[in-house]
């Protein structure tokens, strides 16, 4: 099935290059980017200093946002404004840690990848995993468009909002700040301390935004690899069977066993992508659930107050979270689809016109099928469209509550 047909005329490096292009570049300015053989010793430097960089940047923002939550002496409903962005840069946090405890598993996906560009040489099955990476490509580039725009806009038009605070006989402007900080640390009233500040939370925003990003982006190029995988071995089932069932009772054919070997090459792919994304699907769901829920509230305070710029700032994130969250279950759902849809076509084809112990071979591809590997949040959801159902019913249900009780 493999080597038939000429290869595409094109260097396969940088096929698989093109696959994980933007992984890379979200990926490598935050030191997570995993290292392999080929990685020099001046790169592994520059990595830890970045991951070391990016620690301290979220920390300065995070830590401060809790103690002004648990200290400062304020009504439920300010401390509810700044529980949105604290849980925003919390599960940032957690995230970019994940990525960096899983750059192994993340390795090993990266070189199953490459692997699969160099084992695939017809020019027809590798068009469909080019036409599957530019899918890839696509979604990656949406969320990272739709996520790095809706916060780091709304980091804009608060920093951009002044405010005047009185400082015993002084009275100063200063910038408003994205996330709130415990002014018994550090005077934010002051400058420059103030523009530190502030600059320091523009940082600590990309960071976090770029590990939501970059996991993301992980998922929607690997399971679209997955799915260019399974559609290829779709390919050469129907192949396989209509070439068998031309030929008379006894002959033997190898090709079969490409096919499984093949198809269990997928799988185990797949599992790897289920290593790396359950616990960073947990956590965004919890994310998103308590997000959605919170600029729900934004929304509905705003509205009231009619200030349309927060609005407008407060309906781009949220239709950039929304968007996001949809696409993860989305993938779920399509790659779960894909995996039964191989037993699918199998049942599909001529299979009755076959040698009897053809058939054999081919029942136990349906029994493999009917396993589905699926995408999980922490073992506990399957990532599915009815998840996303679920995800919003509950933020509006915790919403509902929330306007209440306030």
């Amino acid at each position: 099935m493999t080597k038939e047909s000429p290869v595409i005329e094109t260097n396969l490096g940088n096929l698989s290059d093109y696959s994980l292009q933007l992984n890379r570049w979200y990926l490598k300015p935050i030191g997570a980017w995993p290292w392999s053989s080929s990685t020099s010793r001046h790169e592994r430097i520059v990595s830890i200093i970045l991951i070391a960089v990016c620690y301290c940047s979220i920390s300065f923002t995070v830590i401060p946002c809790m103690l002004h939550i648990m200290l400062e002496n304020e009504d439920i409903r300010k401390k509810l404004r700044v529980l949105g962005p604290l849980s925003h840069w919390f599960v940032g946090g957690i995230n970019y840690t994940t990525l960096l405890l899983r750059r192994k598993e993340i390795r090993l996906c990266v070189e199953h990848l490459e692997a699969d560009w160099q084992i695939i040489t017809r020019v027809k099955d590798q068009r469909v995993m080019l036409k599957n990476a530019k899918f890839g490509r696509y979604v990656a580039g949406f969320c990272a468009a739709f996520m790095q725009g809706g916060v780091l806009s709304y980091c804009l038009v608060t920093a951009l909002s002044t405010q005047i605070v009185q400082v015993g006989n002084e009275t100063r402007t200063v910038h408003m700040l994205p996330c709130a900080f415990y002014k018994k640390l550090f005077n934010v009233d002051s400058s420059p301390m103030n523009e530190i500040v502030l600059a320091s939370q523009f940082l600590s925003g990309f960071i976090v935004n770029s590990s939501a990003v970059a996991a993301f982006s992980l998922d929607a190029v690997f399971a679209a690899h997955a799915c260019g995988q399974l559609s290829i071995l779709m390919t050469w089932i129907t192949e396989y069977v209509n070439e068998s069932g031309g030929c008379g009772k006894g002959a033997y054919f190898s090709d079969i066993g490409t096919i499984v070997e093949h198809h269990l090459r997928v799988l185990s792919f797949i599992s790897r992508i289920e290593d790396v994304m359950h616990r960073i699907c947990f956590s965004e769901l919890f994310k998103c659930t308590l997000g959605i829920c919170m600029l729900g509230y934004y929304i509905l305070t705003e509205w009231s107050d009619h200030d349309f710029q927060n609005l407008t700032t407060y309906f781009m994130i949220l239709f950039s979270m929304t968007f996001n969250i949809f696409i993860v279950c989305y993938i779920g759902e399509v790659l779960a689809e894909q995996c039964k849809k191989v037993g699918e076509v199998v049942y599909m084809t001529d299979w009755y016109y076959l040698p009897y112990k053809n058939v054999l071979d081919l029942i136990l591809i349906i029994a493999r099928s009917s396993m589905v590997i699926k995408i999980t949040a922490g073992k506990l959801f399957h990532m599915s469209v009815y998840t996303f159902g679920d995800v919003m019913k509950t933020s509006f249900a915790y919403l509902n509550l929330l306007r209440q009780t306030t």
